[in-house]
């Protein structure tokens, strides 16, 4: 029965095909959709006669694993009345080839590893692999899901796997290649079946649309194209769904209603309301939507992939040239690479993977993701890290020295004061428009009042805040650690930051190659909470000082040098030879003792006190 066949009369003769079925590849010619590597591997194999005795072929769902075992069984096997060898060239049905491709082949054994995980399946092959093929040049076993296999099942394949009878080959799939084991994997040539692109998807479903005589719109292939994931099979299975969905013909808004999808202009237009903050419009869109049938999960899905092919095309612009793209995303898309920056795409993109998560695993799915369209709303009015860092440094400037400036001696009171003049405003200030989120930012004085007038009173008696405790060295902050209960962080200052410059809220520092860079923040918040004012924590790129654990030991050898240099310590070493000072241990003397005598004598050897003393002992002092 011819492929071209109509649909029709093939129901008629034989009862209806689906179409995964009726459009398997038959040879390596039709295998070329999306697997050219493997393809142009085989091939040059087979012409230098270098066949290996075992592959193994890997690939997500769909792909064509068990299909490509078929052909390359047919390949292996292949016959006819003037070619008598192994060869990849197809085009012609050989005496073995009908019968392999529909899995009835006597000399073609195919085993589902699922339902045969045991070591006695493998045994059974093990027996027959010494009785020559009956009619064929070689005995194939296709093991499909090989990785269901247990491991007493893989322990009895091995040898024979490794040196097998010149007769048999050995043909592995799984979808899981990381659960078979290496030994297994190490006598099998791989095969890393690829997913098939969406735009090769798109073309393929348009051939078998036109063989089959089905109107089909390139945008609702699109659609099947990009819920297919890369599989073959799968899309192969959704265009028979939506030929019957559509009565007989492929539609954009019947595909998209089948699937539950949402209208890809409608999810750029809801892309557009998100970047200018407009959450009420978002929301009304988002209702629409899923009024009309879109799953609320698909919505934000579809926005994190708008949001990813925006992102693209700031950097491939050649993307846009994808034919599995739409005409709007096509259009608005490259406009929005073109306007909007890379900092707030990736934003969207964050809050968007944390956000669609919790639509999935909500009771009330509509009601998680318009939250989400609120964040994203709400955060596109906030300026990007980048620009709010500039102007937070502009402010505390005083854009050219119209600001009041904390006095010196304050230390980073200029900083503290720009905290707070941009803090307490959103707490306080009504809703800023949404074209103007940043506005309470440029709050500069006007020459034609003095700046004490602009001063809110929160800011003026924000440099005057006392510290409730007062931070002089690393040490002290590696106390408050200590006393606040934080072993995790005393460590890492202890082990990891080098001091460089600290002042009253301004601690600039040097991290260790091994250190988390959260460090930062957590030193931030920490000391505001310890202290009570606020501090700048800010990384240096001068080499600093040396860290306290560092320090310690640093100034443990010294002592020990100094020790070392004591006439008693000598007299007390040479009379014992081979012993050595492990630590010095200086103990602080009363105030008593210190106003009698500022270095005390160390204490006499005496008889009973020598006697316990061998050479070569460690002297502790």
């Amino acid at each position: 029965m011819s492929d071209t066949q109509p649909a029709a009369s093939q129901t008629t003769a034989g009862g209806y095909r689906v179409l995964a079925r009726k459009y398997r590849p038959k040879d390596f010619s039709d295998l070329m959709v999306g697997q050219e590597p493997m393809v142009r591997t085989l091939t040059n194999a087979f012409e230098t006669g270098r066949i290996a005795q075992a592959y193994m072929l890997t690939g997500v769902r769909g792909v064509g694993k068990t299909t490509t075992a078929r052909i390359l069984a047919r390949a292996l096997n292949y016959k006819t009345d003037t070619i008598d060898k192994p060869t990849i060239d197809l085009r012609e049905p050989g005496i073995h080839c009908q019968a392999i491709m529909e899995g009835r082949h006597v000399d073609v054994i195919e085993m589902d590893a699922a339902s045969h995980t045991g070591i006695d399946d493998i045994r059974e092959i093990i027996e027959q692999v010494r009785y020559r093929p009956v009619s064929a040049r070689y005995k194939v076993y296709i093991i499909d899901e090989v990785h269901m296999l247990s491991t007493q099942a893989f322990n009895g394949l091995l040898k024979t796997l490794e040196e097998p009878p010149e007769h048999v080959k050995f043909i592995f799939a799984t979808t899981e290649i990381r659960k078979v084991p290496i030994t297994v994997l190490s006598r099998c040539q791989r095969f890393d079946l690829r997913r098939i692109s969406a735009s090769d998807l798109v073309h393929l479903f348009g051939t078998i649309a036109g063989k089959e005589g089905i109107d089909a719109e390139p945008e609702a292939l699109a659609m099947i194209a990009r819920a297919a994931e890369g599989s073959a099979r799968d899309g192969l299975s959704l265009l028979d769904q939506a030929i019957a969905h559509g009565g007989g013909k492929v539609i954009a808004e019947a595909v998209r209603g089948m699937l539950g999808l949402a209208d890809r202009a409608r999810i750029v237009d809801l892309f557009e309301h998100i970047l200018r903050g407009d959450a009420a419009s978002a929301l009304a869109e988002f209702t629409s939507q899923y009024e009309a049938g879109a799953n609320p999960v698909v919505v934000l899905t579809d926005m994190a992939d708008f949001t990813h092919l925006v992102t693209r095309l700031k950097f491939v612009p050649d993307a846009a040239d994808d034919p599995s793209l739409s005409e709007v995303e096509r259009v608005r898309g490259k406009a929005f690479s073109d306007s909007v920056a890379v900092s707030t795409l990736s934003r969207l993109w964050q809050m968007l993977l944390k956000g669609i998560p919790e639509a999935e695993n909500s009771s009330r799915p509509s009601a998680a993701a318009e939250m989400v369209l609120i964040r994203l709303a709400h955060a596109a009015n906030l300026p990007s890290p980048e620009d709010a860092a500039r102007r937070l440094a502009d402010f505390s400037n005083g854009n050219g020295g119209s600001a009041p400036r904390a006095p010196s001696g304050n230390g980073g009171g200029a900083q503290m004061q720009a905290t707070a003049a941009m803090g307490r405003p959103l707490e306080s200030r009504a809703p800023a428009p949404t074209n103007a989120p940043s506005a309470h930012l440029r709050a500069v004085p006007t020459p034609e009042r003095p700046p004490e007038t602009l001063e809110r009173p929160a800011v003026q008696a924000e440099p005057q805040q006392e510290a409730k405790v007062h931070v002089r060295s690393l040490e002290d902050i590696a106390d408050l650690c200590a006393e606040h209960r934080e072993p995790v962080l005393r460590a890492r200052v202890r082990q990891s930051v080098h001091l460089v410059k600290l002042e009253p809220g301004r601690l600039e520092i040097n991290l260790g190659p091994d250190a988390p860079k959260s460090i930062v923040n957590d030193l931030t918040s920490k000391l505001r909470e310890w202290t009570g004012i606020t501090w700048w924590v800010t990384l240096s790129n001068e080499p600093g000082e040396p860290t306290l654990s560092e320090a310690e030991v640093m100034a443990q050898e010294a002592r020990k040098e100094d020790a070392k240099a004591d006439p008693d310590v000598m007299a007390i070493m040479a009379r014992f030879p081979g012993s050595k000072i492990i630590d010095v241990r200086i103990s602080k003397p009363s105030a008593e003792e210190d106003s009698e005598m500022d270095n005390p004598p160390a204490p006499p050897i005496t008889e009973s006190s020598e006697g316990d003393i061998l050479p070569g002992d460690d002297i502790e002092f």
